[in-house]
């Protein structure tokens, strides 16, 4: 990733927790905001919990606005109460015996600063938060969407140099989500130093972000901005993520030769070598009979193994060369009589793959 400054945060190591090892080379820059996408189990929270002090690294090292937090090399390792790090934790984690003024107060307190001064710095986040009126509640008095803002106040009111938000939104009901994801972005617009921010859900991501990356396995299998992530999955993984059928296969001028089986015509862009080619569901049209003429060149036949209501349309499962998620309207799944079993012909126009080159890098590679 673009960016390694010495004002950001620098993380150039491994961390091992039993059998699992993370290792990662990456860099969040000040004022940005770097989303950590990936599944259970590939290596965020422990990616979080070495940048916030809580597990050292095994090698290599995490520096942070210039300064060195962990060299396993030297032997340096600076103690999560002494690292310039704000946390917002999964579930918030504000401490139930005190009140929201009280839990604000805490982190400038944590950091050494007075009684007095934690006062007027809490009382300063609770005002920029929408939250004074509040300060005197208890978090069981609190709505989920004004926890995640005492919890962001009193990440920030310990002025910290590093915001790490551990999937900040994930507590909350749809319909409070996103009015707080719109707070979020707003004021993480104002933060001058870097944010790591874990997520699973691929909107939280793209709307909060201003870089991603993508952890499997302990790796960074993908990075980029979000609508480089979006566009050209690198993995499977982030394929189903961002909503896209992704095929491997090998170039040759106007044709792909897919490694599953079957083949796409596409437009000619001099493409040689191994290539990754998306298609978006909307883009297959699904008919019961072989398509005769019209301008999509890429036809071949499938069947129907499943069939999803998602809102206002059915996502359809199919079996075939390639094999397909498509989607359609519930009136097609009607009119075309679909159902597990039903054998169709899919066809896809060349323009609407996006296909460019496969680097080949997976989990498990460096």
């Amino acid at each position: 990733m673009t960016g390694k400054g010495s004002d950001g945060l620098v993380v150039d190591a491994e961390v091992r927790r039993g059998d699992f090892t993370l290792a990662v080379a990456l860099a969040a820059p000040s004022g940005q905001v770097v989303g950590v996408l990936g599944p259970n189990g590939a290596g965020k929270s422990t990616l979080l919990s070495a940048v916030a002090g809580l597990t050292p690294v095994a090698t290599g090292r995490i520096t942070l606005a210039g300064g060195v937090m962990d060299d396993a090399g030297a032997g340096t390792f600076v103690e999560a109460s002494e690292r310039p790090v704000g946390f917002v934790f999964q579930n918030y984690r504000l401490f139930p015996h005190l009140t929201v003024a009280e839990n604000v107060a805490f982190s400038p307190r944590a950091r050494g600063m007075g009684r007095r001064a934690a006062r007027t710095a809490a009382s300063y986040w609770l005002d920029r938060l929408g939250l004074a009126s509040l300060a005197d509640r208890k978090p069981e008095q609190l709505s989920g969407g004004q926890a995640q803002r005492v919890a962001l106040a009193r990440a920030l009111a310990g002025q910290p140099a590093l915001l790490l938000l551990d999937e900040p939104l994930s507590a909350l009901d749809a319909g409070t989500r996103l009015d707080v994801q719109a707070e979020l972005k707003r004021h993480l617009a104002d933060f001058t130093g870097p944010c790591l921010l874990v997520t699973h859900d691929p909107l939280e991501a793209l709307v909060l972000a201003d870089q991603l990356i993508v952890l499997e396995d302990g790796r960074i299998v993908q990075e980029g901005n979000p609508a480089q992530v979006a566009r050209q999955p690198a993995t499977d993984y982030v394929a189903k993520l961002v909503g896209l059928n992704l095929y491997p296969g090998r170039a040759d001028g106007s044709r792909v030769t897919l490694t599953a089986g079957g083949s796409f015509v596409i437009p000619d862009q001099g493409q040689h070598g191994d290539v990754l080619a998306a298609v978006r569901p909307s883009a297959i049209v699904v008919s019961t009979q072989r398509p005769r003429s019209g301008s999509a060149r890429n036809t071949w036949p499938a069947k129907v193994t499943g069939l999803t209501l998602l809102a206002d349309r059915v996502r359809l499962d199919l079996d075939g060369q390639p094999p397909a998620l498509v989607d359609v309207t519930p009136a097609a799944v009607a009119d075309l009589s679909l159902s597990p079993g039903s054998q169709v012909w899919l066809s896809v126009k060349a323009t609407e793959l996006e296909v460019y080159p496969h680097t080949g890098r997976r989990p498990g590679q460096g």
